[in-house]
């Protein structure tokens, strides 16, 4: 597999933020193929995204999804929740602490570190409900195992056929499904207010 299979290629125009964030994804899921390969798909689709999100926050978002998932490196692997390894990995090597707090928060992470006993680390990074934390959420759950693009309702389906019904991630579902569901509404109504995307069936289009 080589690096372009998997979207190593960096745009010209590139920021450096967003480089150092590829660039750390890479170092630290190269082991694991099929979660670099979700990652550089995260990332392409918060790029597609951007115009949610503030201008000034652009690059914010996809660095964020190029890291989101980099708590499943087996170097990093501390309380066993992703979120919460990967944010504090990036607090510990002095990344800016709003992407550690996306990281901590991609998801919905909230509701299954509840049922896990974890709220209270995950309580170290802020929580906010914003325009890059839901593009973030939209981002990453319209791309599937190994870069696949998804509808939300087939993510989320995905989500319970590979976890199973009694785990956390099967019984946080009634939360995080009505939080999905609002976050694609409002990342799909920024969208359309910015006059760049337009919504069909239940899959953003940019």
């Amino acid at each position: 597999m080589t690096n372009a299979a998997i979207g190593s290629e960096q745009p010209a125009d590139e920021s450096p933020l967003v480089r150092s964030a590829r660039a750390a994804a890479f170092r630290l899921l190269m082991a694991n193929p099929e979660r670099l390969r979700h990652s550089a798909a995260v990332a392409a689709r918060a790029h597609s995204l951007a115009d949610a999100v503030p201008d000034d926050q652009r690059d914010l978002l996809v660095a964020a999804a190029w890291l989101h998932d980099v708590g499943y490196a087996e170097a990093l692997r501390d309380t066993g929740f992703h979120p919460v390894d990967g944010a504090r990995f990036l607090r510990s090597t002095r990344w800016e602490s709003r992407v550690c707090d996306l990281v901590a928060h991609h998801s919905g992470s909230r509701f299954v570190a509840l049922l896990r006993g974890l709220e209270s680390q995950l309580a170290e990074f802020d929580w906010a409900q914003d325009a890059v934390s839901d593009a973030l959420t939209i981002a990453d759950q319209t791309v599937g195992p190994n870069g696949r693009p998804l509808s939300l309702e087939d993510r989320m389906q995905d989500m319970l056929d590979r976890h199973g019904p009694d785990s956390p991630n099967a019984r946080a579902h009634p939360q995080r499904r009505a939080y999905f569901r609002a976050a694609f509404e409002r990342v799909c109504s920024r969208l359309a207010d910015s006059g760049s995307g337009s919504v069909q069936g239940d899959a953003v289009r940019v």
